[in-house]
């Protein structure tokens, strides 16, 4: 049933709304509204069960290995969160359909509006950490989508980038923490951790794990130093900002904080953190409020400011203080919803939100008004609103919170706050419904909107005004359960009443009041407040141009980084990979002492002896010889051959095979690659440089070889018997090795021959259309003549092509139960096409294969991996794993019983790739260079 909930919005509503988008606005906007009136009456239907103090849990295996799973948990505080999602999200989307304008696409918004709503949904509902740190980020990247929705603006795109960054690195923070938190406890599930808070906290881990957590937390939810995001992203549409700013988003990280108040608190460094930052918070955003001209400005930093209360309540850490954060989480959620719309519906009309600009609305837009004054009127904390209620709460647990010499500073702290929560409320209505008449707006001949457009800013005004008399009547159950789940332990005794007799809280309340009145009128006397630059004044204090500095000093430090790293120099970049790999892994094996291991050592035979001092001859000519570029590539050849013989004498037939097709067909690449090139590569390298290089190979070889000699002197325990015992009953093959390739290893082997096909068609796309003529003689002046090709090679290669195909046939036939297979047939038939092309010339061998140039080659790679691909699908319509082969001996006329399996057909699918991508390499090469004079395009008397 839970995840159900998560599942209609994130599936059903993603999908239906985006394929209704272009087809009907009003049939977008039902379908969003059915789904998320559906999941709301799901999570009423269990809404009795958890008032009576119940816990849902719902869980189903995901990743158990990492201890990922979809559990979900429905208790007072996730039913209360995912209740303002629900119904808050239900109110945007009636409130949406009517602001956005036609040209604004219904489709795009409602389908990420779904995708929002289900990604909060799941980070309130998950009991699982890593889930919930799913939804998180799902979260982060659906605001952005939402943020960004007008993205043909520049501030829309800079907001939503901005936003992403901080939110998504506090994500990334918070995710170490939990990682931490979970290798504690031993669990990632939370219900399984309340039980094991003492251990959890004495671990020398956990503060680590608590300051990444508390990041996230404070990222999310816009606290002082991270609050600049949030005012930012103002330049999302409205109803966007109203549902961002209420019910989701930013209420994420306190939600956090609740949810994992039981096992974090405690320990005095929660408590510390979070009430100095809440204060912090409170105080400054509502001070910044003051001075924002803009509307939307003005509510998103006091939005930061009643985040910082509800955060400081937090961290407070009192049965009451949970029960005020509570209970402001709910008030918050109505009068700041029920703000944003306004502002909108002042924007809509008038096409500004500057309230410089905006004065006289009263007379024109007297619902509005109303509605806007009984709305702030709960955010300044008037009475007979829910806003007042709670900051009374808020106030009483400032003074009973705090003691000590200076338990005076913290009550007088937030008066101070309440009273720029005054001013800043006076101000949305004075300066947007009076102050003079209507400025020099767009549209200066507003109306009040459609009914439509106002309903759930009524609905949501009268909340207030319901809640602010009869508080115990209307919230008092879900606010209890909350609080109770917030705590952690059963609540003492209190009540939800609008008098609580003359005390200090009430003092403070009116001192805020009057204050509040007070400095607004001094600010706003002839119009002094319109003239303050709220950037000019407090820029850095707001953080954007922290931000940006911090933003635009790392990019200055990468393109220094890049120009020192990255100066065109092959050399330096094989220096400094090879440097690092050779400190990441020497510091180990010289600080450890490994060396030499118990394993008994065998004598080398002479023949051992002689492959390994050719080798290393070998091996310094090329060193002493690597300018010579045909010279290299034939002793590399050498040294691919000697490796072929190291896999003869330890019994690998197979990879000798494979590797001697490769080297043959390499070499002919390599040297059709390097005859666009000139023969010597000119000697740049200093002596200082060569010997820097010396000392590196030097020292990457010798760590090679020690890496070697530690594993081979020493005992291992091989998994080898596995497949060889069932190799013959799985498999229906006696190849080991081929196999794992085509059945246990399938999936690699797919992977690897799509790297090929990429990689050929890659040649194809860099070369085609390049052209060079052909050197007529090398550099020490030889002559180079390619109008005919030797005689011998011709008759050669007309005999050895069909004995090869032959050979082909009888190498993939027996691949799978002795050495052979696709992949050495196709290199064999490489080699035989290869020598085709040398024999034969280009064009003439091109065109008796109908090649019709490289591009038919694309069809062969393609061929080959369609083919694999349907192999390895046709294992589902029975039911098995991709590439599970099927195997069988059945009886054939004539030729008797006969060894089949399915993977004969993959292993067809890897030879024609292979053939394909040889054949395209070689045919793009050969284009590049003109041939000679006289050369025919194709065969004489062909038609």
């Amino acid at each position: 049933m839970l995840l159900l909930i998560v599942l209609l919005p994130l599936l059903l509503g993603t999908l239906a709304t985006f394929w209704l988008g272009s087809r009907s606005r009003l049939l977008t906007a039902c379908a969003a509204g059915a789904v998320t009136a559906t999941s709301l009456g799901l999570l009423l239907s269990m809404a009795p069960a958890v008032l009576a103090g119940e816990t849902v849990m719902n869980a189903w295996p995901w990743v158990p290995e990492i201890g990922l799973n979809l559990t979900f948990r429905l208790d007072g505080l996730s039913m209360m969160f995912a209740g303002l999602i629900l119904f808050i999200g239900l109110m945007i989307i009636l409130y949406a359909h009517y602001y956005l304008s036609a040209k604004d696409s219904a489709g795009k918004f409602y389908s990420e509006m779904m995708l929002f709503m289900a990604a909060m949904l799941g980070v309130v509902l998950s009991d699982n950490l890593l889930l919930l740190v799913v939804f998180w980020e799902l979260t982060s990247v659906s605001s952005f989508l939402l943020v960004g929705y007008w993205s043909y603006r520049p501030d829309a795109r800079a907001g939503a980038r901005q936003a992403l960054a901080v939110t998504g690195g506090g994500g990334l923070a918070m995710l170490g923490g939990f990682v931490l938190l979970g290798q504690i406890a031993g669990t990632y599930e939370l219900s399984e951790m309340l039980g094991n808070v003492a251990a959890i906290q004495a671990d020398p881990m956990f503060l680590p794990a608590l300051l990444l957590i508390l990041l996230g937390a404070f990222t999310k939810s816009a606290q002082f130093p991270f609050h600049f995001w949030l005012p930012d992203a103002m330049a999302a549409p409205t109803p966007v900002s109203a549902y961002l700013h209420s019910a989701t988003m930013v209420k994420a990280g306190v939600f956090l904080l609740m949810r994992m108040y039981p096992v974090l608190a405690g320990s005095g460094y929660f408590e510390a953190i979070v009430t100095t930052v809440g204060l912090i918070t409170v105080l400054f955003a509502a001070f910044i409020a003051i001075f924002k001209h803009d509307l939307k400005g003005l509510l998103a930093y006091s939005t930061v400011s009643h985040l910082g209360l509800i955060t400081f309540l937090v961290g407070l850490g009192s049965p009451l203080a949970a029960v005020a954060a509570v209970f402001h989480v709910l008030n918050h959620a109505t009068f700041k919803a029920s703000l944003f719309m306004i502002a909108g519906i002042v924007d809509h009309e008038t096409h500004s939100r500057d309230m410089r600009k905006l004065g006289g609305l009263w007379s024109l837009m007297p619902w509005t008004a109303t509605l806007s004054m009984v709305a702030a009127a709960s955010m300044a904390g008037v009475p007979l609103t829910n806003g007042f209620l709670s900051k009374e709460m808020f106030f009483t647990e400032a003074v009973v919170g705090t003691s000590g010499a200076f338990a005076w500073l913290v009550p007088a702290l937030v008066t101070l706050a309440g009273v720029c929560s005054v001013a800043y409320s006076l101000r949305f209505v004075h300066d947007t419904y009076f102050n003079g008449p209507l400025g020099d707006v767009p549209n200066t001949h507003p109306h009040e909107p459609p009914l439509g457009m106002k309903l759930p800013a009524m609905l949501l005004v009268t909340l207030c005004i319901v809640v602010g008399v009869l508080p115990a009547l209307t919230l008092g159950p879900l606010v209890d359960v909350a609080a109770t789940a917030l705590a952690g332990k059963p609540l003492p005794e209190y009540h939800l009443a609008i008098w609580h007799g003359f005390n200090l809280p009430l003092l403070m309340s009116a001192i805020a009041l009057v204050v509040g009145i007070a400095l607004y009128l001094m600010l706003a006397k002839n119009k002094r407040l319109h003239r303050i630059e709220s950037e000019a004044w407090f820029g850095r204090a707001t953080g954007r141009q922290m931000f940006e500095g911090l933003v635009d000093g790392l990019f200055v430090l990468a393109a220094r980084v890049t120009t020192r790293l990255e100066n065109g120099s092959l050399q330096s970049y094989i220096a400094w990979m090879l440097g690092g790999v050779v400190l990441v892994v020497g510091w180990p094996l010289l600080s450890s002492g490994i060396g030499t291991g118990p394993r008994e050592l065998l004598p080398a035979s002479p023949l051992a002896i002689m492959i390994w001092l050719l080798l290393g001859a070998v091996s310094l000519a090329l060193a002493l010889q690597h300018n010579k570029r045909f010279q290299a590539v034939v002793l590399v050849g050498v040294v691919g051959l000697v490796t072929s013989l190291t896999f003869v004498s330890l019994s690998a037939p197979d990879l000798a095979l494979t590797q001697l097709s490769v080297e043959v067909v390499s070499t002919v690449l390599l040297l059709m690659g390097l005859a666009l090139l000139p023969q010597h590569s000119p000697s740049e390298s200093s002596s200082t440089r060569r010997a820097r290089d010396a000392a590196l190979a030097l020292a990457a070889g010798a760590g090679m070889a020690w890496l070697t000699w530690v594993f081979v002197t020493r005992e291992y325990s091989s998994i080898s018997w596995f497949f060889l015992d069932k190799s013959i009953p799985v498999g229906g093959g006696s190849n080991v090795v081929n196999v794992i390739l085509v059945d246990f290893r399938g999936y690699d082997t797919f992977g690897e021959i799509t790297v090929l096909g990429i990689a050929a068609i890659g040649v194809l796309a860099l070369m085609e259309g390049m052209r060079t003529r052909r050197p007529t003689q090398d550099s020490d002046g030889r002559t180079w003549t390619f109008a005919a090709q030797p005689l011998m090679l011709r008759v050669a290669a007309g005999v050895v092509l069909p004995v090869a195909l032959v050979f082909t046939i009888y190498i993939f036939m027996r691949g799978h139960n002795m050495p052979g297979g696709g992949f050495i047939a196709g290199l064999i038939t490489a080699v035989a096409l290869v020598l085709q092309f040398m024999s034969m010339g280009q064009a003439k061998a091109e065109y008796l294969l109908r090649g019709q140039g490289g591009r038919r080659f694309v069809k062969w790679i393609g061929s080959g991996l369609g083919i694999a691909g349907l192999t390895g699908v046709g294992a589902f319509v029975w039911g098995r794993p991709f590439l599970t082969s099927a195997h069988g001996n059945p009886v054939v006329p004539v030729l008797g019983e006969l060894p089949l399996a399915s993977a004969a057909l993959f292993d067809l699918g890897v030879y024609l790739v292979v053939v394909g991508a040889t054949l395209l390499t070689i045919s793009v090469l050969g284009t590049v260079t003109r041939e000679a004079p006289g050369s025919p395009a194709r065969p004489q008397g062909a038609a």
